[in-house]
């Protein structure tokens, strides 16, 4: 075992962010912390690096183990190169490496016993401390996260926000403490990058591994134990992410079924309690308080914390867009001298949702805002017959600091009611009072769920999202892939999301410096094409130059079809299970005394049984008919 925390606490001011959190890990093991934004996962690393104190519990390290966060390692000398940068934590390698081939130069012309002597131990020291591969070690690490060639010798003052995070990423990974603590790791990474950390990286790291991430793929495929943080509290769950979501599923169905076992014996008790009473005898009174004191000392489970209720926002858009949504012909983008991309040729058709990859700087956002107001050196690009553009930037530009959520999307839609107004932000999970905070005091997720409200409240029928699920937790971003897939519009994505691609996208875009590469399906189907495509193959499902309008219509409306039936199969199921928990709800009102006691009240529930029972057959009936 290289860490364990027992009942930590933590609170600031009164309020109490950590109450109870508990687990372990082993030598070697990569586990997540997940949780909602706010939950307390941030605190919990720096409660284990020592920069918060607990006010309560246990923290263990074993001794002798290091320990690495990531976000200690934001301090870089801007006159370093990339490469320079990375070099300073081997500073003692360094010196011994200069001073073994200073003496390699005086052994050349004096070979005295005592530079022998010395350079026989520097070399066996050097040798155990890794002296010999760490320049490899770090050239490795910084081609895997995207500093290859002349990027090496950039200096970090001219590095991006996102280069400077993977650069910090890097002297971590070099350093390879016992406990690596990464707080979102995947954030500012391309698609290339995070395959280098999750195949490279984590599967090769031979020492623990502590990480924060909302990238649902990214924790399937490199973490074997998640740790959830809720209401203060840890559950730990062996498995990958897609594991824990299931447990998770089932072990609440599981507290809702003890609760309302339990809440129904109580209720029983109360009324045989009560009838003792009323019988008004010194016996049956006697008999009435012991009950009660019983009943006081019986454990009481809490109900456990409702889910937020499925999305019922429509999304329609007000207004049809032409079949022919967006061509795009030849497009480039030059600043001076310099082609950030060209040949840039696509076509976006009405109802898709496709997804544009690539790897960072190669000119997504830029694409973006030249569709948005048709700018741009020699591009032909155009949209279709009433085609209306909304456009979800990263930055959230659209929103005012100083209004509430709820009067930010009021103003902007003056003639919707009070009611869709809450209903709207209800299906974005804000609710009761959260409605009146200030855009201003919203955490980014917070942010880009207000946008997106407004994005899809408005008029446009074609929607642009430029990094759509960044800071959003898992639950929002769950919400957004509903909100998606219920969108009759038109959607054009960038993302490194590759989850939220997996969910949402019927095509894939990658962008290069000389076009792009269109794939019909969503990641997985991506990965699974271009790794059967022979190196320099052309394009062979998707390409304007040699497929018609027609034909890609009938490929993207077969590919439409089965989406289609997924969705309604999945919706089918969803009735099915709502009829069968309705019916055994029903039957367990009927055992309650004070329902089977009185006529009126049997009368009725038996009648809403009959009422699903005749539901649930029709289902099982359109089920045969589907399979």
């Amino acid at each position: 075992m290289v860490f364990s925390c027992r009942s930590l606490q933590k609170a600031f001011g009164e309020t109490e962010v950590l109450k109870d959190i508990s687990f372990m890990l082993e030598d070697g093991e990569k586990a997540a912390i997940v949780g909602v934004n706010g939950a307390g996962k941030t605190t919990l690393f720096k409660m284990v690096t020592g920069e918060y104190a607990s006010d309560g519990g246990e923290i263990s390290l074993r001794k002798g183990a290091t320990v690495g966060y990531l976000a200690q390692m934001a301090g870089l000398t801007p006159e370093n190169t990339a490469e320079e940068e990375v070099l300073t934590d081997f500073s003692v390698l360094i010196r011994i490496e200069t001073e073994l081939r200073a003496l390699e130069e005086e052994m050349s012309r004096d070979c005295t016993e005592r530079a022998l002597d010395r350079y026989d131990k520097l070399s066996h020291r050097f040798g155990d401390e890794g002296g010999y591969e760490y320049r490899s070690r770090a050239r490795g690490v910084l081609v895997g996260l995207g500093f290859a060639g002349e990027a090496a010798g950039r200096k970090v003052s001219a590095l991006s926000g996102g280069q400077k995070t993977k650069l910090a990423l890097c002297k971590l990974l070099l350093t390879a403490p016992d406990l690596l603590l990464l707080d979102e790791p995947t954030n500012h990474l391309d698609i290339d990058n995070l395959q280098w950390l999750e195949d490279v990286f984590m599967k090769n790291y031979p020492k623990s591994v502590l990480v924060i991430s909302h990238d649902r793929y990214f924790l399937d495929k490199t973490v074997t134990k998640v740790i959830e943080i809720e209401n203060g509290g840890s559950s730990v769950y062996n498995g990958n992410f897609t594991h824990y979501a299931a447990k998770k599923e089932l072990d609440r169905a599981e507290a809702m079924k003890r609760y309302e076992d339990v809440a129904r014996e109580v209720r029983r008790q109360e009324e045989v309690i009560k009838r003792l009473k009323s019988f008004n005898r010194e016996k049956s009174i006697r008999a009435a308080e012991s009950k009660e004191k019983r009943l006081e000392k019986m454990e009481k489970p809490e109900k456990p914390k409702a889910l937020p209720a499925n999305i019922r926002l429509s999304l329609q858009p007000r207004r049809m867009s032409g079949r022919d949504v967006l061509t795009v012909r030849d497009a480039r983008k030059k600043f001076g001298d310099f082609t950030l991309f060209d040949n840039v040729s696509f076509e976006i058709f009405r109802g898709e949702k496709v997804a544009l990859i690539g790897p960072n700087g190669i000119g997504k956002t830029t694409l973006f805002r030249m569709i948005t107001d048709a700018r741009g050196d020699s591009p032909f690009i155009r949209t279709g017959s009433n085609v209306t553009i909304g456009y979800f930037d990263q930055e959230y530009t659209g929103l005012n600091d100083e209004k509430t959520v709820f009067d930010e999307i009021c103003d902007a839609f003056p003639t919707l009611t009070e009611l869709t107004v809450r209903n709207a932000l209800a299906a974005f999970v804000f609710t009761g009072d959260e409605v009146f905070k200030k855009i201003g005091m919203l955490s980014g997720g917070e942010k880009g769920r207000v946008a997106l409200v407004k994005l899809m409240l408005g008029e446009a029928n074609f929607l642009l999202l430029d990094e759509p699920t960044n800071h959003l937790d898992i639950g929002s971003r769950d919400i957004l892939e509903t909100a998606l897939a219920n969108y009759a519009g038109t959607v054009l994505y960038i993302s490194h999301d590759r989850y939220f691609i997996n969910r949402t996208a019927d095509r894939v875009m990658e962008m290069g410096q000389n076009g792009v590469e269109q794939y019909i399906g969503n990641y997985d189907d991506y990965v699974e094409n271009k790794a059967q495509r022979p190196q320099g193959e052309e394009q062979q499902i998707l390409e304007t130059e040699s497929i018609s309008k027609d034909e890609w219509a009938n490929k993207k409306a077969d590919i439409a079809g089965e989406r289609k039936k997924q969705a309604a199969a999945e919706r089918l199921e969803n009735r099915i299970k709502e009829a069968e928990q309705r019916i055994r709800e029903i039957d367990e009102k009927l055992e309650l005394p004070e329902v089977n006691t009185d006529a009126d009240k049997a009368a009725a529930a038996c009648a809403e049984r009959l009422e699903w029972e005749g539901k649930l057959l029709e289902y099982y009936r359109e089920w045969e008919k589907s399979h």
